[in-house]
């Protein structure tokens, strides 16, 4: 038995020792030749690029003021100076938090208005001093105005930072000895803020203008209170130049350092900008601090997580002495081939000098360690104090900035340009027709060729002298030749237009990449000039044992395993069908408060969901399932495979977390099966730039502004958009497994939901759908297919950016997707609760069908009330807003959690009138219900849709054919669990 085994390890064994070896030999510059050989410049030449000048943006506003003059003069406001305030209660506070003088504390809602006088005319920057209150853990945003008005449109949205830090400075282990990822605190704190760019396509501080005389500035909450102490129209001031520094250094007689070495740990990080900036273990190197073999360390900090413009990290030194120091920074920049990653490095809160404004990191496999310097060996030389100070190092994207501003507009403008060529052509041209673009567009050739020259000027930028294309500018020379041959052969555009869509598509992708600057460290020294740094890679021969090392751990360590051991009989086991983060996060929560709190274990287990079903059949099954979908626990119920939880004593409370409509889909007979964990129902989904802007039209309130609203998009050859299927958390279709299966269609509840329609009747018996309300709304539904041309089958989310389908109803985590997949059109779109139904009773009838997930508790729990306590935990309120603002200081906005907790939502960072907007909407949400033998009814009513769009059959009678089969399905489950059909009913 034993001697297959330790052949096959044998091997095993020299296999892994032969590609050490190798992997040794090799070293890792032989595998960065070819990447270094196509590098992009630290520094760009941009003299080829024309400013693009975005209508309403910040470089507009500085081209209609390049002829003023800086201010060499101060405005201070003091923040109790106010002269109104509008929609918000505001406090005046004394000396607060240690500072002296008056502050004020502004709402998450409302408008502050200050009254000034300029004496000198001329640019400004403002300065705000503020300090973070306590909210909902999410970046404060504030829009501002100048004498009323917005100055421009990167002025709507200003984002100050909260200040973090880790929990502890100690990690704590977990009962294998692994690391585990600390937990993220606020540190509140007054802070100097100089409005700038939160994208960061802006390097400087925003210069607003005034003119001499009187003003008013305003800041209106678009999300969390923050307090303001004063404001500052500051004169712009810029750094000095390293040499400039360097001859002061001489002048005042400061000299170098000597004898200090210090090293920092950078996951030892003092604050940052985002609690998503976490500590990490990454096990490419031995070198790699602290390192080993079997178990996880956390040992590098940032890496894919430390990517955004504008996100900062800081570090605590103790320096010994005065004196001139050198800084040298451990990092691996793996993530952007050809391209070098930006960052800002500042001392005690400002740059020492303006090479620190954009400190390259080239492209690189392996960890190396880069003496900050203008290169050739020479560091630059930093002069510090003895005492504390803290070194911070921010997201920048230097010369990219202005790149990916052209490349911006440029989207924009070649999206205005393709909705225009399919407002005559369609979106599938004929082939054989000629559309005289050229005559009905005249500008058409001219965009297309402007467009064509920017792009490859910004190839040209990028690629440097070498001049070597590669997959950095591939797609932007893709496009741009096509713009040029669209342009010097206009009939071809019909023929091309959807190419050219994709194209424009991959463009914006494109810029999402290079927007993201991540950067992975291990640590940084600060140290006298001359010091002697240790080597970034670990040499071949430790690479070698820690390689075999590793290879023996690898059979009993399991890195999978996100459970203690907690088979007490105090303990519950829980099952998690989501994904590996979430259960991380599950995992910490029950570790910081659920076993501290009750004294009860918990068992965690990541499972496939396909999983559950047979192992509780087979008896190996879980305590407590979490994240079950809505189809699922009537159909264990029906099985008796569930615990009825209203059975409880103190459901009827638990069951008040909730809307009513969130429980529909988990009743069965009477009793309760399931609590809700997420819900989620469409909105309204609308581009203001084209459904306002360009088209002049307002948002629907009803059914008939649609009917109205649809003869315009058409004639421009733009689409409106229902609902497809429910989508999940993240934005994205809900998978399903089963073919046979299919959630009822959003739209078709929608409007059944609206005209008091229901989906079954007699308590579940059958199908409701062939009353003359389900077969009107049926045929209500239908209707905007076979009449307007509705398309069945869309991606709403790049319809949408493209502004080819400018609004459209879906599931509101839609919100989650396009904040992170569409960043190009922020601002641009917005959401409001759908178009309504007027009733007879003079309501204005909003209803839209839910769907979500939920926990469930296993009849052969061995350990019911404990299972129970857990239940309840986990949908409380507490908790949802914990797991919810975790997944989103974990993954950021595009996890943004859809919990079902009434409570709970209200306190998730959602921007406060957008969150205003989803509340108005909750109050019509109905749930669906969920039968036996319901199953087939999503599917059935999209068989009898495709039949009536695709088919051109009639609604009624093909209606009616899928009722009597949804209903034969029902009547043969309702059989099989013994529950009286409608056959039985009326039987004596």
């Amino acid at each position: 038995m034993h001697r297959p085994i330790m052949k096959a390890a044998s091997v095993l064994l020299a296999a892994a020792i032969s590609a050490s070896m190798i992997a040794a030999a090799q070293g890792p510059l032989s595998r960065d030749v070819s990447a270094s050989a196509a590098q992009t410049p630290e520094r760009l030449d941009l003299s080829g690029i024309k400013p693009s000048v975005k209508a309403g943006g910040y470089e507009a506003y500085l081209s209609k003021h390049q002829h003023e003059e800086p201010s060499a003069e101060d405005v201070v406001i003091e923040a109790d100076a106010f002269s109104k305030a509008e929609g918000m209660q505001v406090s005046v506070l004394q000396d607060y938090e240690g500072e002296p003088g008056k502050s004020i504390r502004t709402a998450d809602a409302g408008t502050v208005t200050w009254q000034f006088d300029v004496k000198q005319a001329g640019l400004y920057n403002i300065r705000l001093k503020m300090f973070t209150e306590p909210g909902k853990d999410s970046d404060i945003e504030r829009e501002l105005a100048i004498d009323g008005a917005v100055p421009f449109s990167e002025a709507k949205s200003l984002v100050f930072n909260r200040v973090w830090k880790n929990e502890k400075q100690e990690f704590d282990r977990d009962a294998s000895g692994n690391d585990l990822t600390p937990g993220q605190v606020e540190e509140h704190v007054w802070q100097e803020i100089t409005l700038k760019d939160s994208a960061g396509s802006y390097e400087e501080p925003f210069m607003f203008y005034f003119s001499a005389g009187k003003h008013s500035l305003s800041l209106t909450s678009i999300k969390e209170p923050m307090v303001i102490r004063q404001m500052t129209l500051l004169a712009p001031a810029g750094p000095k130049a390293y040499d400039e520094v360097a001859s002061e250094y001489e002048r005042q007689g400061i000299q170098p350092a000597s004898g200090v070495f210090m090293k920092v740990q950078a996951e030892k990080a003092a604050y940052k900008s985002s609690p998503s900036l976490l500590p990490y273990n990454d096990r490419s190197n031995p070198a790699v601090e602290p390192f080993h073999v079997s178990k996880l360390r956390n040992n590098a900090m940032g890496g894919y997580g430390w990517r955004l413009p504008g996100q900062w990290m800081e570090w605590e030194i103790d320096v010994p002495q005065d004196g001139l120091y050198q800084i040298a920074i451990k990092h691996r920049q793996n993530y952007l081939r050809g391209l070098s990653v930006l960052r800002s490095i500042y001392i005690d809160g400002r740059l020492p000098f303006k090479e620190m404004q954009n400190v390259a990191f080239p492209y690189g496999s392996a960890w190396q360690t880069k003496m900050v310097g203008p290169g050739g060996g020479e560091p630059y030389l930093f002069h510090l104090t003895q005492g504390k100070h803290r070194i911070r190092m921010e997201v920048t994207l230097g010369d990219i900035a202005p790149i990916l501003r052209s490349v911006e507009s440029n989207i924009l403008e070649l999206n205005a340009m393709y909705r225009k060529i399919i407002s005559y052509t369609g979106t599938v041209p004929d082939t054989f027709r000629d559309y005289n673009l050229e005559q009905r567009i005249p500008e058409m050739t001219k965009v297309f060729r402007e467009s064509s020259e920017q792009l490859e000027a910004i190839a040209k930028a990028i690629e440097g002298p070498s001049g070597q294309s590669d997959e950095r500018t591939s797609i932007i020379h893709t496009v741009a030749y096509q713009l040029k041959d669209m342009a010097d052969k206009p009939e071809t555009v019909p023929s091309r237009v959807e190419t050219f869509k994709t194209n424009v598509g991959a463009l914006s992708s494109w810029m999402l990449t290079v927007n993201e600057q991540p950067l992975a460290l291990d640590y940084l020294i600060v140290s006298s000039p001359g010091s002697k740094l240790p080597e970034a890679q670990a040499g071949a021969w430790k690479k070698l044992v820690t390689g075999v090392d590793a290879f023996f751990a690898s059979f009993y360590e399991d890195y999978d395993d996100i459970s203690s051991d907690a088979d007490g009989k105090n303990s519950v086991s829980v099952w998690v069908t989501s994904a590996r983060d979430q259960a991380q996060v599950i995992k910490r929560l029950v570790e910081d408060q659920f076993t501290p709190q009750t004294g009860i274990q918990v068992n965690l287990k990541l499972v496939a969901s396909d999983v559950i079903l047979p192992s509780t059949v087979a008896g190996k099954g879980p305590d407590i399932a979490l994240q079950i979908g809505n189809d699922l626990p009537v159909n264990y119920a029906s099985r008796s495979a569930l615990q009825d939880l209203s059975a409880f004593p103190d459901f009827g409370e638990i069951k008040d977390r909730f809307h009513a409509s969130a429980l529909v889909p988990y009743e069965y007979n009477g009793s309760y099966y399931a609590l809700p964990e997420q819900q989620t129902f469409p909105m309204l989904f609308y581009r203001k730039d084209i459904i306002e802007d360009e088209l002049h039209l307002k948002v629907p309130q009803t059914w008939d502004d649609v009917y109205e609203m649809l003869p315009v998009l058409q004639k421009h050859n733009l689409q409106f958009g229902l609902p497809q299927k429910p989508l999940d958390s993240f934005g994205n279709y809900v998978s399903n497994a089963n073919i046979a299966t299919m959630a009822p269609n959003p739209a078709f509840a929608m409007f059944l939901f609206q005209n008091q329609g229901r989906f079954y009747k007699d308590g579940g018996m059958a199908v409701d759908l062939d009353s003359e309300t389900g077969i009107q709304e049926f045929k209500q539904w239908t209707d905007f297919y076979v009449n307007y041309k509705l398309p069945i089958s869309v991606d709403f989310a790049n319809r949408f950016r493209t502004g080819e389908m400018p609004i459209g109803i879906v599931d509101y985590t839609m919100y989650n997707k396009l904040s992170v997949f569409a960043p190009e059109i922020k601002g641009l779109w917005s959401f409001a609760p759908v178009p309504g139904t007027p009733g007879t009773d003079g309501k204005l009838h909003r209803e839209v069908g839910s769907s979500g997930s939920a926990t469930v508790m296993f009849k052969g729990a061995r350990n019911k009330d404990a299972a129970w306590q857990f239940m309840k935990w986990w949908t409380s309120k507490e908790t949802q807003i914990a797991y919810g603002r975790q997944m989103e200081i974990r993954m950021g906005a595009s996890a943004r959690y859809p919990t079902a907790n009434k409570e709970a939502l209200a306190q998730l960072p959602w921007p406060t009138q957008d969150l205003r907007k989803l509340q108005d909407q909750m109050q019509w949400v109905k749930g669906i219900p969920e039968v036996p033998g319901g199953y087939l009814t999503g599917r059935n009513i999209d068989n009898a849709f495709r039949r009536v769009v695709v088919q051109g059959e009639d609604p009624r009678e093909t209606m009616d054919n899928y009722v009597r089969a949804m209903n034969e399905e029902i009547t043969l489950k309702r059989k099989e669990f013994n529950l009286p059909t409608q056959e039985t009913r009326d039987l004596p």
